[in-house]
């Protein structure tokens, strides 16, 4: 029987009453929920398919899958992208959740994924049967060969970017032991750092042109504003892509026609991307130096929609001295051990709640 841990923000409610007794109200910068505007061609798409009286396709629709080949060769460099690999999910989180039970992990198998993560990777392992590992080198694993290896980049928490020549070592690493590799990219487009671009696991630089014993898993949450419609995307090898759609016609795991209706219209679209990326680099630019200003030091931090920020002293102290500033942050330890002396910042509130912090700081 598996095990799951409580779940973690249920531990920041105190410190949100204790924010809620600032006269200004709670600046909540904590978890990254979009609160910008869903971009008003989605919205329309998905009002004109809400006459769905027949079931719609796990599989997704033939331009849902083009769509999103499309954005993976236009913006991510995938040369290769097919739209016979693409799967919709109910939510990138829905599918960490339970990808390795669709992959076939269980007993004795071992899922791998960074020490510094976001939760549900451990989760789903938990889920399946299987071992979690926690691990930022895989030859400290030896001569055991993990079911799946996730990696992170960028990063959720710390905005980390894994340049492509350490993704190629993942890979072959990989392939040389019948391992697969999932890459969480949910942040892919929030790049902030020149010098280090994200680059997908399936760009031609890190798979040299296969996608076999790959996937990629991506979101349109952040990028369009569409957390509450849970609309999410694997894609990379055929076969593996073929096995977890058997699974989820089983079990009835599809995505609303609606909601594929409007997913297409936004991997369809750069613009609106382009214009909330604008909006995150201006919070971004704003709570980074009202931060540094109060006496953090900002980590890596170079992508994604956080700040990974350090006092040097335990996490809760920190979360406990913004609190009484009206200001809510994510413990680092939310994400493992390693992340004990750091806190997460995200810049997806508004601009208003944004000033407000900075201000307060």
């Amino acid at each position: 029987m598996f095990t799951l841990p409580d779940f973690p923000w249920d531990r920041v409610q105190p410190y949100r009453d204790r924010a809620a007794r600032h006269p200004g109200g709670v600046a909540d910068l904590s978890i990254g929920t979009p609160v910008d505007p869903t971009p008003e061609f989605v919205r329309a798409a998905l009002a004109a398919a809400a006459d769905a009286p027949g079931y719609p396709a796990t599989y997704g629709t033939p331009r849902l899958r083009e769509a999103v080949a499309g954005w993976a060769r236009r913006r991510l460099g995938v040369a290769g992208a097919d739209p016979d690999a693409v799967l919709p999910v109910i939510g990138s989180k829905e599918l960490v959740a339970w990808l390795p039970t669709l992959l076939g992990a269980g007993p004795g198998d071992r899922v791998v994924f960074p020490e510094l993560a976001y939760p549900t990777y451990d989760v789903g392992a938990r889920l399946a049967g299987a071992e979690p590992v926690a691990t930022d080198g895989l030859l400290a694993l030896g001569p055991v060969t993990p079911k799946i290896v996730w990696v992170n980049s960028p990063s959720n928490p710390t905005g980390k970017v894994l340049p492509a020549e350490h993704l190629r070592k993942v890979v072959a690493w990989a392939r040389e032991r019948g391992a697969i590799v999932v890459s969480d990219e949910c942040y892919v487009e929030f790049g902030w750092d020149p010098a280090r671009p994200p680059i997908s696991v399936l760009h031609p630089d890190v798979c040299e042109g296969s996608h076999e014993g790959l996937l990629a898993v991506n979101s349109l949450s952040k990028r369009s504003n569409m957390a509450g419609y849970r609309a999410g995307v694997v894609m990379g090898d055929p076969a593996l892509v073929k096995r977890m759609l058997e699974v989820r016609k089983h079990a009835g795991m599809i995505v609303p026609a609606p909601v594929q209706a409007a997913m297409t219209v936004a991997f369809e679209d750069d613009a609106h991307v382009d214009e909330q990326r604008a909006r995150y680099a201006r919070r971004r630019e704003v709570l980074r130096a009202a931060f540094e200003r109060h006496g953090f030091r900002i980590d890596h931090s170079e992508a994604s929609l956080y700040l990974w920020a350090t006092r040097d002293e335990p996490c809760w102290d920190t979360v406990g001295h913004l609190a009484d500033l009206g200001i809510i942050v994510g413990p680092g330890e939310f994400y493992g051990p390693a992340g004990g002396r750091h806190v997460r910042i995200s810049f997806t509130a508004t601009d208003e709640r944004v000033a407000a912090a900075a201000e307060r700081l």
